[in-house]
């Protein structure tokens, strides 16, 4: 007999984020007791290197931190591992090939909802996510890989929208972060988005608060993250 299965969580990237992914689990699973909910297990570190900074050459590296917790959700006795930051993906490589349990890929996940609720008209995505994603391409090569069209923030928009936006979310400033970010899903939608990918964990926390009208338009890839993890469990 299988040994059950358990979703591992390393978080604290940020603290909020990772709060804000485990509701979406929770919120997803149409449970009637408590024994139908997915098992979670949760490394919440909030002292991981930032990974925005690591990126841009001025921060410290992240990837040993982040070894460590998955080294305790596998000792944990994790089956799957996912990680609710965008931004950290940029290290999944060395992750997986460092964790027994598969690590679920959040933008992989992403592209199959994108893929699964396509628009009868072609969308043109808006991909609200930090510098440091970008830089890596880790959403511009997999949407292109499935043939999506899709545009991303000007440098002015990261610079003076998107960045102070996201660390003021870090900060629990609710409504600062959230007006940011929506004046930055705003003018991808004034350049011809006609669908939003919040590829940032820090990205739906403000749309909710500031402009909860754009969810209809934006897909969540910690949504689509914690549906992955439910059919992980559903299958065991």
């Amino acid at each position: 007999m299988s040994a059950p299965r358990l979703v591992g969580v390393l978080g604290g990237m940020g603290p909020l984020a990772t709060l804000d992914f485990l509701q979406r689990l929770l919120d997803i699973t149409q449970a009637q007791r408590d024994q139908e909910h997915v098992p979670t297990v949760t490394w919440n570190e909030p002292q991981i290197p930032d990974r925005q900074c690591a990126l841009a050459g001025g921060g410290e590296d992240p990837l040993p931190a982040m070894l460590q917790g998955i080294a305790r959700l596998n000792a944990a006795g994790a089956t799957c591992i996912v990680i609710p930051c965008n931004t950290a993906h940029a290290w999944y490589a060395p992750l997986s090939a460092h964790s027994a349990a598969p690590i679920l890929h959040i933008v992989d996940v992403t592209v199959q909802a994108l893929q699964a609720a396509a628009q009868p008209s072609p969308a043109r995505i808006g991909v609200i996510s930090t510098r440091g994603a970008l830089s890596q391409r880790l959403y511009q090569a997999r949407l292109e890989a499935a043939g999506l069209d899709y545009l991303t923030p000007t440098e002015q928009e990261l610079d003076t929208l998107f960045t102070p936006g996201c660390y003021a979310i870090k900060a629990n400033d609710i409504a600062t972060g959230g007006r940011l970010l929506a004046q930055t899903a705003e003018a991808l939608l004034t350049r011809g988005a006609t669908q939003l990918v919040m590829a940032c964990t820090e990205v739906p926390i403000g749309l909710r608060h500031a402009a909860p009208e754009l969810l209809a338009l934006s897909v969540d890839p910690a949504t689509a993250l914690a549906q992955a993890c439910l059919r992980h469990w559903r299958q065991g």
